[in-house]
């Protein structure tokens, strides 16, 4: 497989107390948390490039342009989809979306880069 546009992927969670805006340090109510939601559609955007990188590769992220538009309540279930819409060297742009079972919820863009692992990781020495 190589990296090409129009590759994508899904997650999918259930929205428990811990995903929540109350829990997350994003706000004081008990719906479904924009940072949550932001890392769900992270989560998918790796997922739809992860099995066309090189051997010894993996994508970190950069950039996540999102609009959270609609609550989402405890026990819901949220799936998030990636679109891999833009491919410029290492740099990858995704385009990001959630819903749950009313509907979307959130839509965005998001940028990640294809790095070496083991260099990357050795920049934390």
């Amino acid at each position: 497989m190589e990296l090409k546009t129009g590759l994508t992927a899904s997650s999918v969670e259930q929205v428990t107390e811990n995903k929540c805006a109350v829990n997350v340090g994003s706000g004081d109510l008990m719906v479904y948390a924009t940072p949550s939601m932001a890392a769900l559609m992270e989560n998918a955007a790796m997922k739809a490039v992860a099995e066309a990188l090189p051997e010894g590769s993996t994508t970190v992220g950069s950039l996540i342009s999102t609009s959270h538009m609609k609550p989402t309540p405890v026990g819901a279930t949220v799936t998030a989809t990636a679109e891999l819409v833009q491919v410029e060297g290492r740099k990858l742009v995704f385009k990001i979306f959630a819903e749950d079972q009313n509907g979307p919820i959130g839509e965005g863009e998001h940028v990640r880069f294809v790095v070496d692992r083991e260099r990357f990781m050795a920049k934390l020495k």
